[in-house]
């Protein structure tokens, strides 16, 4: 049969766009992702028809199969990787209290006005007091949009033309390039180093102390260690030389962690003399992303009242998350940190069954996981994953639910730390969605 004929009755057959738009699933995913998503779903279901690969009276449900989940890009993912807090998964995931907040929030809240007197009221006060409340030791606290715009913040309010003393060790590299002392001097504050990579003493940072000092910087290098012959001063220390002293402490722990007793809190510096914390959200707290400033009263006051802290601002929807942290039950970051290691193991090996009994290649496998996040770097969480053939690592990641594991030793590792047990099922689900029997070879198998 000539090809020109079949295309051009293929093509004649192809249902025209509005009719296809009038079936009622469509409809309904218009007013709910927008005109121009449904359409696009619909363009691609017609190609897919001129391409041969499905029959015309199959566009509608192919412009349904293809239709976005949500109006925006971002995709939820499974978080596969064990990395707790991973940064480019976005960190830390809501807690459903926190996501239940911000679906509240959504539209018009009292987030800057009085409901009982009728007239304006300090924005975000309710979320302030709850983060308070957590640190008792804060005088008084604020909340920007994230980690480094804390830091920007303060040295702008405080050190612009002035000088901020700080190791040698403790100038950092944050991360996608970004380098500490880069930031701090943006805001019109002069450096002034002390001390050496490894070793910084108290007489250092004295001996630097002057009429032109605005404060001592203490930074947590939390994502990496150094190890040997080293030397730090504490904050107690550094607040008994008398200049005030600003402690970022990166992570975001509010008070002591028994499972990483090396990682600073909020409330310990505070009471060991700091002026000022500044601490990410979106770490170890669990919550949105966000810059938190903690410490005394004068000082936060000086700080909130710049005009930089009204771009740095945070919105509602942050607000009404941060709070629901701060006073809901367990985030799923704490539950990920707190995961009994054998009971992780026996929810692998419980997939790994259902798997292999649909003649999946997948074996149940102890694990390392870690924080991430630029927290508590060594820290090494035991874990358990699902291990399967690598070839399930890219089609996992591009399949109807995205997941993201890790590749080790020729295989791809499902790591269940990071994931919720109630998305087991789903897990299991994405993994058969993607690949089917598996044929192993002795000879090669890991």
């Amino acid at each position: 049969m000539d090809q020109r004929v079949t295309t051009t009755d293929v093509r004649r057959r192809i249902p025209r766009t509005d009719a296809v738009l009038g079936d009622p699933r469509l409809t309904e995913a218009a007013h709910r992702l927008g005109p121009g998503a449904v359409k696009a779903a619909v363009r691609r279901a017609q190609e897919r028809v001129r391409a041969g690969a499905i029959a015309p009276d199959e566009v509608a449900d192919t412009a349904v199969a293809l239709l976005p989940r949500t109006a925006g890009g971002l995709r939820p993912v499974i978080n596969a990787t064990g990395v707790v807090l991973h940064t480019n998964l976005g960190r830390a995931s809501l807690s459903a209290a926190a996501r239940r907040a911000v679906g509240e929030a959504a539209g018009p809240t009292d987030v800057e006005l009085d409901l009982r007197t009728g007239v304006r009221a300090r924005r975000g006060r309710t979320a302030l007091a709850a983060l308070r409340e957590r640190v008792p030791s804060a005088a008084a606290a604020h909340v920007v949009n994230n980690g480094a715009a804390a830091l920007v913040l303060v040295a702008t309010a405080l050190a612009a033309g002035k000088e901020i003393v700080i190791s040698r060790g403790e100038m950092v590299e944050i991360g996608d390039g970004f380098r500490l002392p880069d930031l701090l001097v943006s805001t019109g504050a002069r450096l002034r180093e002390v001390g050496t990579t490894n070793r910084t003493s108290v007489a250092d940072y004295a001996a630097a102390i002057g009429p032109e000092t605005a404060f001592v910087l203490k930074v947590h290098p939390s994502n990496f260690r150094v190890t040997g012959f080293t030397r730090a001063a504490g904050t107690g220390e550094l607040a008994a030389l008398g200049a005030p002293v600003v402690v970022d402490i990166g992570s975001g722990l509010l008070a002591p962690h028994p499972l990483l007793p090396d990682e600073p809190d909020a409330e310990t510096r505070l009471r060991a003399g700091a002026s000022l914390v500044t601490a990410s959200g979106d770490k170890l707290l669990g919550g949105p992303q966000c810059g938190l400033l903690l410490g005394e009263e004068e000082l936060v006051r000086t700080v909130s009242r710049h005009p930089l802290a009204r771009a740095l601002r945070v919105d509602k929807l942050t607000l009404a998350a941060l709070e629901a942290t701060l006073t809901g039950p367990e985030t799923p970051t704490a539950a990920a940190l707190a995961a009994d290691p054998v009971g992780l193991l026996h929810r692998a090996e419980r997939l790994a069954s259902a798997l292999g009994a649909d003649g999946i290649d997948a074996r149940a496998v102890e694990s390392a996981a870690s924080v991430g996040g630029g927290g508590a770097p060594g820290v090494t969480l035991p874990s358990a994953a699902l291990s399967l053939p690598e070839r399930y690592a890219a089609a996992l990641r591009t399949g109807p639910v995205p997941v993201v594991g890790r590749l080790e030793a020729g295989r791809c590792l499902l790591d269940l730390r990071a994931v919720e047990r109630e998305d087991d099922e789903r897990l299991a689900d994405a993994v058969r969605s993607v690949g089917g029997p598996v044929a192993v070879d002795p000879a090669t198998e890991r």
